[in-house]
């Protein structure tokens, strides 16, 4: 992984890159990104999480060709 230091002339413009670098990642990083922020949310609480977490899609279903 190359790591790159990039200075930003606002905080608009840094949030900007930032979307679009997330924009980047496919739809179930995302989805773990947002899980594991949301485990270390409660764990930093010191509470356990009671509630259900995403499940793994099941079936898959094709793409219509174009």
């Amino acid at each position: 992984m190359d790591k790159v230091i990039r200075k930003y002339s606002s905080l608009d413009a840094m949030k900007a890159d930032e979307y679009r670098d997330w924009q980047r990642v496919p739809v179930y990083e995302r989805m773990r990104a947002v899980a594991e922020i949301t485990l270390a949310a409660y764990k930093m609480k010191g509470q356990t999480p009671d509630v259900q977490r995403l499940e793994r899609t099941l079936v898959h279903l094709p793409f219509p060709e174009r």
